[in-house]
């Protein structure tokens, strides 16, 4: 294994020192790695494609989000390998090589924050920063085996970012101690440190734990033991998300079609979600990049290629429909959430796909996780992906989401819950 005692996870390796060294900073001593999608001044962002990085010259300024954990104390020490131009949720690169998931050195490691991940889950730093549009934190968080935290849309600035598609960019984190997660959140977020408010609700989205091929006793299971221990079960409730989604978001009737309503192993209403959520996305990352693609015609991967090129041929119809779909459906979390209720789901269906896996056999799995992953997506609203150690194997994930801008509650409610998890874990590997 080429490059082995960094897992393949960096691009390049410097330090940049932190702005402020007074020991009371609370990142003081800690390093952290970025995703190659972040500018650093005096490198070029290679937005994980030779191509574009040949085409780019290096950057004049850094990234805000890299200068407040710099200036919150932490040592950056280097950026990281990352899926080419963040249109997938794999974590292969064919140009750089994939980052090696250190849970399961035969899976895929997720991406397209691969190697921020996979530079967390092998203890290479404390902490990273990723993007995540479709999923790129949140996805190789669940199969590296640690925490990563999309915020709320538009909660972190996303200035000097290469975008991928506007209405779902988010700049987002990953580490494998909670209290170092709600550390960096709330400098990323420049949220006061609040007290712990205890969640009003925990409400379980039955019908996407049966998207999951994880036994329900090592995924909804232990979350469901761990907040009755810890708030008490009177606030755990169960809702089927699919028909609620379907009845409270009507602009859904747009990207219904008729193979969708038969999906045997799919849920309509949310695949639908999905439908709209990639629409907009392929739109928004042509107004971006269109005109460069057709341009420089860059070498592209399996998979993300014909993604590209799709993107680049959408016409941009349905777009109204999808701006519908987001204000609808935000509005409908909101009322089913209310202030501090929080909705479980499964991060993804399953564990991590084998590497080089036929992309044919993989599309029943990426039509599941995208009905899971548009949930936050398209509604705007935080979710963090939490481990729930190992099952066969291979590593575990639960999600939570929370109401837009309520970041810094979600972050102390894994803080709180986080022992527990990993105690019920225990018990039921026993």
């Amino acid at each position: 294994m080429a490059r082995d005692p960094d897992y393949g996870a960096f691009m390049d390796k410097f330090v940049l020192e932190p702005t402020s060294s007074a020991y009371d900073q609370p990142l003081h001593g800690l390093t952290f790695a970025v995703k190659d999608i972040f500018d650093v001044e005096g490198y070029v962002t290679g937005f994980g494609n030779p191509d574009w990085a040949r085409t780019h010259s290096a950057a004049t300024s850094t990234a805000p989000a890299v200068l407040a954990v710099l200036r919150g104390g932490a040592t950056c020490v280097g950026k990281t390998v990352m899926d080419e131009m963040a249109y997938s949720i794999n974590g292969e690169n064919i140009h750089y090589g994939t980052p090696i998931n250190p849970c399961a050195p035969d899976r895929v490691p997720g991406g397209s924050s691969s190697g921020s991940a996979v530079a967390v889950g092998a203890k290479i730093v404390d902490f990273s920063l990723g993007t995540d549009t479709g999923g790129s934190v949140r996805v190789p968080a669940s199969y590296c085996g640690i925490l990563g935290f999309r915020p709320s849309h538009d909660a972190v600035p996303s200035a000097g970012v290469i975008p991928m598609a506007q209405s779902f960019d988010t700049v987002g984190w990953f580490a494998r101690d909670p209290v170092i997660l709600s550390r960096v959140g709330h400098i990323l977020l420049q949220s006061p440190v609040m007290d712990p408010i205890k969640p009003s609700q925990v409400i379980i989205a039955e019908d996407c734990f049966q998207l999951s091929n994880i036994p329900n006793d090592r995924l909804g299971q232990v979350l469901v033991k761990s907040v009755e221990k810890i708030y008490g079960g009177h606030i755990v409730k169960h809702t089927v998300l699919g028909d609620y989604v379907k009845e409270n978001v009507p602009s859904l009737k747009h990207f219904m079609s008729k193979e969708l309503k038969e999906q045997e192993y799919n849920i309509p209403s949310l695949a639908a979600l999905s439908n709209a959520m990639r629409s907009l996305q392929r739109y928004e990352f042509k107004d971006n990049h269109g005109e460069w693609i057709t341009t420089v015609k860059p070498e592209l991967g399996p998979g993300i290629s014909e993604r590209v090129w799709e993107a680049v041929r959408t016409t941009g119809e349905n777009v109204d429909a999808c701006h519908s779909v987001k204000t609808e459906l935000h509005a409908a979390l909101a009322t089913l959430l209310q202030n501090f209720g929080v909705l479980a789901i499964p991060t993804v269906p399953g564990p991590p796909p084998k590497l080089q896996a036929d992309p044919a056999t993989l599309e029943i799995f990426r039509a599941k996780a995208f009905s899971l992953l548009s949930i936050a997506g398209v509604s705007g609203f935080c979710q963090v992906s939490m481990p729930l150690g190992m099952h066969d194997n291979l590593p575990v994930a639960v999600s939570l989401l929370a109401k837009q801008g309520s970041d810094a509650f979600l972050l102390n409610v894994v803080e709180s819950l986080y022992g527990t998890l990993k105690e019920q874990v225990e018990i039921t590997e026993k």
